[in-house]
Formats: C-alpha cells, structure tokens, sequence
C-alpha cells in the first residue's frame, strides 16, 4: 500500500527524487568531523524560531501601549508562556553561535573557494537576514533597551548624504521610534524577513548539493569515482550523517537546556537588565548597548570618529565577507595545508573579532576606542592583505583522496 501511494505521489511530485537527491543519494565525504555539526544545528534552531515566534504572537500586542505588558502577560499568565519565551530569546543567540561556528568552519576549511563561491554568498545573506530578522526581533519587547537601542541603529541611517534623513524617517514611520515603529517591525519580523531568509536557506542548500560539500582536507571527492558514479571517498549523506547528526544536537540541547532553564539571561548578555523596565521615551539608560551578536560591527562604528565614516566602516566590515571567494588567491582550501601567513593571520582575525564584540559592551571611553581602533584596522588587513599574503604562502602538498583523520 505505501509502495502504491509513494508511486502515485511521484508521479504527481517529485518525493522520492527530492529524496534521493538530497538525502540517501546525496554522497557527502566520509570524513566530516564534529565542525560539520553547526549546518544541522542551524537548521534545528531555525525551526525553533519558527515554531516558537508563532506560539509568541498568539499573545503579543504590536501596540506601544500595551507590548511590554503583553511580554509580561506572556510571562506571567500564559500557561508555559515563560519557557516559550525564554526558547525564543535564547535561540536567537544560541542562532548566532551556531551560525559564526559554521562561518568558522568555512573558513578554516576553504568552503567559499571554487565551486563553492555561490554557496558562500547565499550564506551571507543569510548571515545579513538573521541580522535584520534580530534587529526587528529586538525592538518587540518595548522596554528601555529596545527603544533606545533601535533609535541609536536608526539615526546612523540618518548620516548617509541626500536620502539620510528621509530614509530614517521611512524606517521609523515616525519622527521618533514610536507605535508606527513598532508596528512595521512587527509585520517585518514575522512576516517579510523569514520568508526571505527561508528561501535562501532553500537556494544555500540546493547550491550546496549541486557542486557538492567541502571536506576538511579541501579535497574534490567527485574527482575519483567508481565504474557506477559513485564516489569513493563518498557515503551517502543518510543515514550515516544524519543519524551522527542526532549525536550533535543532544550534545547542543543539554547544553542549550542548562542555559534555558538556569540562566536564561546569562547575566545580561542574551537579555539585558534593562529591557525588563518599560520603555521611556523620557530616560535614557547610562548605556545603550546592543546585544552581543552586533557588538563586534557596533565597536568599528564607534572606533571612527565621523558617524558617515563609522557607518561605511561598520557596512564594509561585513560587506567584505562577500568578497572571500575572490581576495583569497591560495590553491589550497584547507587549514590543513594552509602555510605560516594565513595561518596568523587567520587568527589575529578571531583574536579581533572577539575583542571588537567585547569592547562593543563597553562604555565609549579614550582606552577602549583606540584599541578598538587597532583591532578594526586588524580586521580589515585580514581582507585587504589576503590577495598578497596567500599568494606568496608556503602550503603544502595536498593528497590525491581524503585522509581518515
């Protein structure tokens, strides 16, 4: 009976051919390692997104005169409200942990380079739309922080020349962050940003299973198969790795849970202390900082001193990372066989990202913007420098067939 319902939906639909294409067809390298978890992960946790803003919205009031209240009401009176909630605001970071760790991986392991360029650049945007769709998310709650945080990022549109103004007021709806804010960047959040970012997840995944998945020796598996096609350093992505994937995401749920249920706020780094006061037009709080997903953008704003200036600085510094595919010149893809230069230069990079994303919490003292201004010029030269440091690089040999390390 299955076999004669399958057989009448394939021949309506393509289920089996998705399937196979996609799943137990689908030849992935047989020496993935745990940095190939945080793709999965990433899915896992868009789902709950999802699933939990749709619960969250059942009981939210786009209203600035009762949004923080219905947060309250959410919390206080919904039966299991709070760990709706709480799954909801601790996502969005465990989201951007998962997602850095997978851009991580791309870069140690060469991911963006030739065939992958355009598997790369769909996950980019999708890096941009998950920023967008938290920037939106933010302002929902409507407390001191979310009010001040969303009328700082949006007056820096105000600093572009001709359309600043006006573009700021478009945004806003208003000529301050109010009802009509609010209220657009509902319909945003919930509607238009994961609509977007579900299609690009589609095309992400579609362009990776066309030209195949990197491996962390950097190595083309299609390059050597068998008298039937197959690869032979190749298994079928199901059910070997979706079943090792089970073991990552029971790993990242206990540690997700320990964080859910006994630290939620993570002493203000998932939710700040000041977004648990309503929004008061009237006071502003000592220090208007975003969350910490934003900080390390937010510290190279601050680090220049005119605000146009600061603003292309902080667009640049993530506009850059579409260029990867084309500024990294080295033939190898892997760290593995990467030589010295990269290698130290790779980190000095992670060395300032994490300090750029620290001082980003920071008060905007004289100390702590020089030395962000050293580690924004460190962060650029990673980039800038990377057509000539790869190019003159001592890698070494790369093997014909992918190792079992």
């Amino acid at each position: 009976m299955f076999a004669s319902l399958m057989g009448w939906v394939d021949a309506r639909f393509p289920a089996t051919k998705m399937w196979e294409d996609h799943l137990s067809k689908y030849y992935a390298p047989k020496n993935f390692n745990f940095w190939y978890f945080f793709g999965s992960l990433a899915m896992l946790l868009l789902v709950l997104q999802i699933v939990t803003g749709i619960f969250l919205t059942m009981n939210y009031k786009p209203d600035a005169a009762l949004a923080f209240a219905s947060v309250e009401y959410i919390m206080r009176d919904v039966e299991w409200g709070w760990l709706i909630r709480y799954l909801h605001s601790t996502g969005a970071s465990a989201f951007f942990v998962v997602v850095y760790l997978h851009m991580f991986r791309g870069l140690i392991y060469g991911s963006y380079k030739q065939p992958r360029e355009l598997v790369w650049i769909f996950g980019m945007f999708i890096y941009m739309a998950l920023m967008a769709e938290a920037f939106l998310g933010y302002l929902l709650p409507w407390g001191q922080m979310s009010f001040w945080g969303a009328q700082v990022i949006i007056s820096l549109f105000g600093a572009l020349p001709v359309i600043g103004a006006d573009l700021a007021l478009w945004i806003r709806g208003d000529f301050v962050v109010a009802d009509a804010t609010l209220n657009r960047f509902f319909a945003f959040h919930v509607i238009a940003v994961p609509l977007v970012l579900l299609g690009l997840v589609v095309a992400h995944i579609i362009a990776l299973h066309e030209v195949g998945s990197n491996n962390p020796d950097g190595i083309e598996i299609k390059n050597h198969k068998d008298k039937n096609g197959i690869p032979l350093d190749g298994i079928p992505f199901h059910p070997y790795y979706s079943v090792k994937d089970i073991v990552g995401v029971v790993v990242f749920l206990f540690i997700f849970s320990l964080v859910l249920f006994y630290m939620p706020e993570l002493d203000g780094w998932f939710l700040e202390k000041d977004n648990f006061v309503p929004a008061n037009a009237l006071k502003t709080p000592e220090h208007i900082v975003p969350l910490w997903y934003f900080t390390p953008f937010y510290a190279i704003l601050r680090a220049v001193p005119d605000k146009l200036m600061g603003v292309m600085a902080m667009g640049g510094a993530q506009a850059i990372l579409f260029l990867l595919p084309w500024l990294d010149r080295s033939p190898v893809k892997s760290i593995r066989y990467r030589g010295p230069y990269f290698r130290w230069a790779l980190t000095l990079f992670i060395i300032s990202f994490l300090a750029l994303g620290y001082l980003g919490t920071q008060p905007a003292t004289t100390l702590y913007t020089n030395i962000a201004r050293v580690f924004s010029v460190i962060y650029f030269a990673f980039f800038i420098l990377m057509p000539w440091y790869t190019s003159i690089d001592k890698d070494k040999p790369v093997p014909e067939r992918v190792t079992s390390k």
